[in-house]
């Protein structure tokens, strides 16, 4: 790598080897990692220089970094070359990730137990699996929906939220319990047909 920071090495280093246990390889872990603390747009040629990476292992870096829309092709006035940057808002990054997992992972998943929910069922092994299938769905499910929501929130209103942190159970069960007293001050229903 010539990349002449340490702390530049490091933080691309190691975005390199997390990429391989979020499912891409070192290359287009480290490839991100330099574009993300880049303060401008990097052409091939050299994004393989820095990282001491062949030319073509850059494109195809580069390439799986468009697929996941993690990276931004431009071109500069008077230069024929791609130039690639990566979004610099920590919050739509984060937004582009969780849609893109969402496509390629979750929607397969729930697709396939949708279909496997629809089907007949004779056997009381196949009843079993398909109520545990059901199980599984209800809860991806109620999490997309979840995530549909909080996508939908201002990267200021997520922040608000994300700080709460624990206080949302406090919160939730104050609600609770304030749902619990009307349900007590209430009368019971039959107590008007009574004289």
């Amino acid at each position: 790598m010539h990349t002449h920071s340490p702390l530049a090495a490091g933080f691309i280093l190691h975005f390199g080897e997390m990429g391989s246990r979020w499912g891409v390889n070192r290359t287009v872990g480290q490839i991100y990692a330099l574009l993300f603390i880049s303060n401008r747009p990097m052409h091939a040629d050299e994004i393989a220089e820095t990282l001491g990476m062949s030319r073509s292992n850059v494109g195809l870096g580069l390439k799986e970094l468009q697929s996941w829309k993690l990276t931004r092709l431009q071109h500069l006035p008077g230069d024929r070359r791609d130039y690639y940057s990566a979004p610099q808002d920590v919050w739509e990054i984060f937004r582009t990730l969780v849609e893109e997992r969402r496509q390629r992972e979750v929607e397969p998943t729930l697709t396939l137990l949708r279909d496997s929910l629809q089907q007949e069922v004779s056997s009381d092994i196949d009843r079993a699996a398909q109520q545990r299938m059901h199980e599984m769905y209800t809860m991806m499910q109620l999490l997309m929906d979840w995530l549909t929501d909080i996508q939908k929130l201002s990267p200021a209103t997520l922040k608000r939220l994300l700080r709460l942190g624990g206080k949302v159970a406090k919160l939730l069960d104050f609600v609770d319990r304030m749902g619990d007293g009307k349900k007590e001050a209430a009368p019971p229903a039959d107590a008007t047909d009574k004289p």
